[in-house]
């Protein structure tokens, strides 16, 4: 591996005599991970791909002895698991230790998603995440992966951190997993080897200033931001960190960690942060710290975001009156309001209803709740966001169960034959877990399965 000179005198002030050991650990294969999904999974060993032993510091992560091939596995694209590296699984961690009752969180930087699929596992019952994501061809990609976790509570949004600023003292919890130089990513990939350089260094910690000086607002007063990066250097970690306490005002919250995880401290004695670094942890490199805002005064934010879009004529979408042919796709119905935005229904949380919808109106969202279907003259299609949703009523839909090589076929979207089955929409499962509808129409049936998901290979 060549590494960037002024990379590795970098890594030699910060490590000292631990240099050698880092450096030939990016030589070493990387561990593979995954995160069992809370919602379709009881999180035993037997629901893994292949063998493995659990993330010490995650309730639903494993290390897996080998790599399987997770794109021909139908389990994968139902939401049974997420791939996802080792290290960031601390997230789960970090807010299991600070939140114990259910809240506004905002993942402001989540694509493709795994840290927002952390959260999700780690937030108590009742919460609302939203996962947000700048670039909108990613956004989709994180919609994607959002939506085969099958929570009912998300809002998936493509926003700038400063589109964010409208919704001041919002979010009871902001993670900012910022865009970095991505040291800590050298070992699995060699593009961010060639990209390095020290002008990177300094623009990525600059542009880390702005992300969090535009998205504070949004944090209520005794608010937490949990802010990481997957880079070694201080200047965008514990320089930034600093700046972020003196500026913001303020203060670092500590985590209890164990010894045996082989987490490092901060190298600046004013910051408290953990740091994972690859000859001492199993997993990539990782920089976490957590800052709680000073004050504990909240003004209405909900009611102010009404008003003003209200003012700016931004009405919310609306709210179906006659919702009995809705609720029976649900298993909890009663928990849900209906929306009806332009041809689709959407069943939203009724705890957080007036809080989806002004995110909604306030902001580019790419998806939120639950999408029951679409309206299509006297047709009702039921969308791939229900088969995926832990809260649809299985009980009203034909089901039939697919071999492996029929689950294959479905996902690449080709054409599926079920003629023992009932005409209409069938819910087609793989190992009693849901993958999507197909419409049975007697001779075929017509694949519903999301086109730009399918399996390309």
């Amino acid at each position: 591996m060549n590494l960037p000179d002024h990379f590795t005198d970098i890594i030699r002030q910060l490590l000292k005599d631990q240099t050698d050991a880092f450096i030939s650990s990016l030589v070493e294969v990387p561990p593979v991970s995954l995160r069992l999904n809370p919602l379709k999974s009881e999180g035993k060993v037997s629901d893994l791909p292949e063998e493995g032993k659990q993330v010490p510091w995650s309730d639903w992560g494993y290390y897996l002895n080998k790599r399987p091939s997770f794109t021909f596995d139908p389990l994968f694209h139902g939401g049974k698991y997420y791939v996802q590296e080792a290290s960031s699984m601390f997230i789960e961690h970090v807010v299991k230790q600070l939140i114990d009752k259910p809240l506004k969180c905002l993942d402001l930087c989540a694509a493709p998603g795994g840290k927002s699929v952390s959260l999700l596992s780690a937030l108590p019952a009742g919460s609302l995440l939203t996962s947000n994501e700048i670039i909108r061809q990613r956004a989709y990609i994180l919609s994607e992966n959002i939506t085969k976790q099958g929570s009912p509570t998300t809002v998936v949004t493509n926003n700038e951190p400063k589109d964010f600023a409208v919704l001041q003292d919002f979010y009871d919890m902001i993670l900012v997993d910022a865009p970095c130089s991505g040291e800590g990513m050298f070992r699995k990939d060699d593009v961010a080897i060639s990209e390095w350089s020290p002008e990177n260094v300094r623009m990525c910690a600059e542009r880390q200033k702005n992300i969090l000086s535009d998205i504070w607002p949004a944090l209520k007063p005794g608010g937490i931001l949990i802010y990481s990066t997957c880079t070694y250097n201080t200047l965008e970690n514990e320089v930034n960190a600093l700046w972020v306490s003196d500026e913001m005002h303020a203060e670092f919250v500590e985590i209890k960690t164990e010894k045996e995880w082989g987490i490092s401290p901060s190298f600046d004695d004013k910051v408290i942060a953990y740091r994972f670094f690859p000859h001492k942890t199993e997993g990539e490199g990782l920089f976490v710290t957590v800052l709680r805002k000073d004050g504990s005064t909240v003004s209405n934010s909900l009611q102010h975001i009404q008003k003003r879009n209200k003012k700016n004529r931004k009405y919310p979408s609306h709210l179906v009156k006659e919702v009995s042919t809705y609720k029976r796709y649900l298993i909890n119905p009663d928990d849900f309001d209906f929306v009806q935005d332009e041809n689709r229904i959407i069943a939203v949380s009724k705890q957080h209803t007036e809080t989806i919808l002004a995110l909604k109106n306030s902001l580019k969202t790419i998806s939120l709740g639950i999408e029951l279907g679409e309206i299509k003259g006297k047709d009702f299609i039921p969308s791939h966001s229900l088969a995926m949703s832990s809260e649809m009523n299985r009980e009203i839909f034909s089901t039939r169960e697919l071999t492996y090589d029929e689950a294959i076929a479905y996902l690449r979207r080709e054409a599926i034959s079920i003629p023992d089955s009932p005409k209409g929409f069938i819910l087609l499962t793989y190992r009693d877990l849901p993958l999507g509808f197909v419409k049975n129409i007697g001779n075929r049936a017509n694949n519903l399965y999301p086109n730009e998901w399918r399996i390309r290979t």
